[in-house]
């Protein structure tokens, strides 16, 4: 990895006040978290930060003090094809686009920060010819002529040979790549921009350090701002009694996450036999469970941050909002991961040697997967290291700043 781009110097800040701002970002938790805890970030230091996101979000947005308001058109329609991810993408977003102009024009913020997959955000910006950063609340994806294909979860090649294959996956993906930039435009057109604008003004890498990956054409802009999270409760699970480690155990949220995690670790886990002696497993979920709870285990919604203070070992599915929070707590894994960018972040993670990977899952796997981990200190000691990376990171809200006074 090149450095980032270098963080704003006081002096360069925007000096109009208190910026007007507005976070747009869809309802997934492991995007709209990240916007929420930006919002926060914000409020922190004095701006006024307004949320467009799902509607399951805004009572949660507001509790926290935060202006929050529906994004419009979230919702499928007739004709839609989300097994194209690239029309899911591009043509639905320049359709919310268009939905919420309005609603954007009448906040009149100074900035917008749009996530990434929630491109609508910076294409009303644009319409509105607004200034607008994005906010990327993982490594960052783009395609790197230095590295195979993001979410084939490969290290870079080494020596001839390795440099021919990724040279040869990146062939193979190039086409799609071109499909998505061909749709991307066609929606810019579609909504009466440029089949090209300026892009984010800059781009909030919203990671950690040791997640990322060592490339030759890291973008201009793009800074590593460190992990944005949000506790949606204040609700805190009380650890069962016991004297032996602790394993909290975190299904994923994303719809493409491994099914059956929690109904596994509840059956396979014992203290006493796959377990050592005195041991506790809480399974802290956003859903209910029909699941039978032993008396060592507990099951619910709570603080996480809470539990990780506790934890001597987390099981999860790999979504990064979970993998780099348990990082900054310096707790080492078992990853099981699903689909989209869990493969890709599971397979970073190990290699960065804070964590063990198990697929497909089965009892016998998970169980001694977990045992090697709580019995091995290289993993907690590499998880620490991790943690330790938070100390380079940008502040995001004087990144934001900056992207005001100091366009480009």
């Amino acid at each position: 990895m090149r450095d980032p781009a270098p963080g704003p110097t006081p002096g360069s800040l925007w000096q109009g006040g208190a910026m007007r701002v507005a976070v747009v970002a869809g309802p997934d938790p492991g995007h709209a978290f990240p916007a929420i805890a930006l919002c926060l970030k914000f409020l922190a230091a004095g701006d006024a930060p307004t949320l467009l996101t799902g509607a399951q979000w805004l009572a949660t947005a507001r509790a926290a003090g935060i202006d929050a308001s529906e994004l419009a058109g979230l919702d499928p329609v007739d004709g839609d094809d989300d097994a194209d991810a690239g029309a899911k993408m591009h043509r639905r977003a320049a359709r919310m686009a268009a939905s919420n102009v309005a609603q954007l024009g009448e906040l009149a913020p100074d900035l917008v920060v749009s996530d990434v997959i929630t491109a609508a955000g910076g294409l009303a910006a644009e319409l509105l010819g607004l200034p607008w950063v994005e906010l990327d609340p993982h490594p960052l994806y783009d395609p790197s002529s230095g590295l195979p294909p993001v979410g084939s979860g490969l290290a870079p090649g080494v020596g001839v040979r390795g440099r021919a294959r990724d040279t040869l996956l990146r062939a193979l993906t190039a086409r799609s790549v071109r499909k998505g930039l061909r749709q991307r435009a066609q929606a810019r057109v579609g909504i009466g921009l440029p089949r090209s604008g300026p892009g984010p003004r800059r781009r909030l890498i919203a990671t950690l350090p040791a997640l990322e990956v060592a490339r030759p054409d890291w973008p201009a802009g793009a800074v590593i701002v460190g992990p944005l999270h949000f506790e949606p409760t204040a609700t805190v699970l009380d650890v069962p009694e016991g004297a032996g480690p602790v394993v909290v155990v975190a299904p994923s949220t994303a719809v493409t996450g491994a099914t059956g995690l929690a109904e596994v670790a509840l059956e396979s886990l014992v203290p006493g036999r796959t377990l050592p002696a005195g041991a506790r497993v809480v399974v802290s979920r956003l859903d209910g469970s029909s699941a039978p709870v032993p008396p060592w285990a507990v099951v619910g919604l709570g603080r996480q941050d809470h539990l990780l203070a506790h934890a001597d070992l987390v099981i999860c599915g790999g979504g990064h909002g979970m993998v780099a929070k348990t990082l900054l707590a310096g707790v080492p894994m078992v990853i099981v991961p699903g689909g989209g960018d869990q493969w890709e972040i599971a397979n970073r993670v190990v290699r960065q040697g804070s964590a063990r990977l198990i697929r497909p899952l089965t009892p016998d796997a998970l169980t001694t997967a977990v045992a090697d981990v709580l019995a091995s200190p290289e993993y907690r000691d590499a998880a620490r290291r991790a943690r330790d990376g938070i100390e380079s990171v940008v502040d995001p809200v004087r990144v934001c700043h900056d992207a005001v006074a100091s366009p480009r």
